[in-house]
């Protein structure tokens, strides 16, 4: 018998019921909305939800991953750094998720090897199975615990067949061998045509399927991603050679948008399946606020345009949005309140031709990033957006540029820069602060940053505050450079204005210029799009989305 039970055992629920989350045929199937969406209407039901994602990288944590690899370094309240995913589950379920919602293969490991060298095993041989899995397993109920949760839905990254996840699929087999009544397998496979007027093809499934059945896992339903709908003949063919029933074949269409799927999930009845399959009852069904959210998404009176300036959307000959996900959902969130269509366009940085392109924008925002790559053409789209009257939307680098440009080209400090950028410029108005830089110059890089959530204190009278409506608020940052507290006097002299600022006035978090001067031009230290959500759009984003409409 494996040593299973001790990890079965719940301060919480008593009882909660486990969904994992699988992708078939190929990556970037939709998994994350999936899970996002079931999360959702098991909600709606009245339900107590959490969402768990594992990452099969042997990277610890999510922030040394490349963004245009990996997608959108998300950043939680407690400071880790996971997966854009993470934001999903966030903003559907409107509830703070914690680092336990996330691991990886490294953490996973990495804590499997602390505890034997601290003699946690007592002596015992440590094996790859059973002891990773039980590690998954223990991870998934101690944040089943923490939330209080009835579901834990747990989305597993990779492709059924992989090699790197297989160790996830074998602490589901176990899980589902010990609770058969409590754990249930959702795949989600993409049924590809071979063009236009061809019919969808289901091999591909039945194949992903089977590579799911070698891991002595059967999926109980079966989400098929596809173009267009499932027509019966599709879901019949999948259900007679995948070994389920036609119910629980559940089509999965491309929609306008992310928040359109829960309610078409539902209109092959899912939540009830999942319910009947756990033996859950209720008779609640609430999705009245998501559906006027939706229906505001498609009833805009007006298009704004807004430009992303970034460097991390181009792989290749495509774009990924996906590095920047937070920031273009906040800006729907936002669009959606106010009924406006928000129409984003991707700009290169280091494109030559950039500063033509921009009077077309209503609205500029310029992200969070790291290194030299596109700096001089962030700042030369700065000095435009605020010499032109453009709205501009500075998120963390795009707050520190902002300062530089205006240093430079304002206060006359010349070669003003971040020393992230040059550290030798004359003028530091961006550096690392003194008690950091010793835990840079030993390499120790995770214990220089600011991660996760801050207070700020706002000035009355200011953009920020009138956003806000509120003197003290909180945020989440992922930075290790701030203002350099030298010469925010003489910033501020040059009229450029603090208006948010850490409680012991050490640390700048909001700039801006005053509304009698320019549209919108305002940045912030920390990551404002990390906290808004459908139902509640972030303040600051709202305000900028009004101020590019009222252009």
């Amino acid at each position: 018998m494996l040593p299973i039970k001790k990890t079965l055992k719940h301060k919480g629920n008593k009882n909660p019921k486990y969904i994992f989350v699988v992708g078939g045929v190929m990556s970037g199937v939709g998994k994350g909305i999936a899970s996002s969406s079931i999360g959702k209407l098991l909600q709606s039901r009245g339900l107590e939800v959490t969402s768990l994602k594992i990452d099969p990288y042997v990277n610890v944590d999510a922030g040394t991953m490349n963004p245009t690899e990996h997608g959108e370094v998300f950043v939680l309240d407690d400071g880790t750094e996971c997966d854009q995913d993470m934001g999903n589950y966030e903003r559907f379920l409107d509830r703070n998720l914690a680092g336990t919602n996330y691991m990886t293969t490294g953490s996973v490991y990495l804590s499997v090897i602390q505890r034997e060298r601290n003699l946690g095993y007592k002596g015992n041989c440590v094996s790859v199975v059973p002891h990773i899995p039980l590690e998954v397993i223990s991870r998934i109920d101690n944040a089943a615990d923490k939330s209080m949760a009835d579901i834990v839905i747990t989305e597993i990254g990779g492709t059924v067949g992989e090699y790197e996840n297989i160790l996830f699929m074998e602490a589901v087999r176990i899980l589902k061998l010990k609770k058969p009544n409590d754990v249930l397998v959702i795949l989600v496979s993409y049924l590809p045509t071979q063009g236009k007027d061809t019919e969808l093809k289901t091999k591909p499934t039945q194949h992903a399927v089977r590579a799911l059945s070698a891991t002595g896992i059967q999926p109980d339903i079966i989400i098929a991603r596809a173009v267009v709908s499932l027509d019966r003949k599709r879901k019949e063919k999948i259900a007679f050679n995948c070994n389920i029933r036609q119910e629980d074949v559940i089509s999965a269409p491309n929609v306008e948008s992310i928040y359109d799927v829960p309610i078409n999930f539902e209109r092959d009845h899912i939540s009830s399946i999942i319910l009947d399959k756990l033996k859950l009852k209720t008779n609640k069904f609430n999705m009245r606020e998501w559906l006027n959210f939706v229906k505001k998404t498609k009833k805009a009176s007006k298009t704004v345009r807004i430009g992303i300036v970034g460097k991390y959307f181009s792989t290749g000959s495509f774009v990924l949005g996906d590095s920047y996900i937070s920031v273009t959902e906040a800006l729907k969130h936002a669009g959606a309140k106010l009924q406006n269509k928000v129409e984003i366009s991707w700009l290169d940085a280091e494109d030559k031709l950039l500063l033509k392109k921009l009077t077309r924008f209503d609205g500029i925002i310029v992200p969070g990033g790291f290194g030299k790559r596109g700096v001089e053409g962030k700042i030369s789209v700065i000095r435009f957006c605020r010499q032109q009257k453009i709205p501009y939307f500075g998120l963390c680098y795009g707050m520190q540029l902002m300062v530089v440009e205006y240093a430079r080209n304002i206060c006359g400090l010349k070669r003003a820069q971040t020393t992230e950028i040059d550290e030798t410029t004359p003028h530091p108005v961006i550096d690392i602060l003194p008690e950091q830089k010793k835990n840079i110059a030993e390499k120790n890089y995770g214990a220089s940053m600011r991660l996760g959530i801050y207070p700020t204190s706002l000035k009355r009278g200011t953009i920020a505050y009138r956003a806000y409506r509120d003197h003290l608020i909180s945020e989440r940052h992922r930075h290790r450079y701030e203002v350099n507290p030298r010469y925010i006097e003489s910033l501020e002299k040059g009229g450029l204005m603090f208006s948010g600022f850490s409680p012991d006035h050490k640390l700048m978090e909001i700039a801006e210029l005053p509304q009698s001067q320019h549209p919108f031009f305002l940045g912030t230290q920390f990551h404002p799009e990390f906290k808004s959500r459908p139902l509640s759009p972030h303040p600051l984003f709202v305000a900028f989305i009004r101020a590019t409409s009222n252009k």
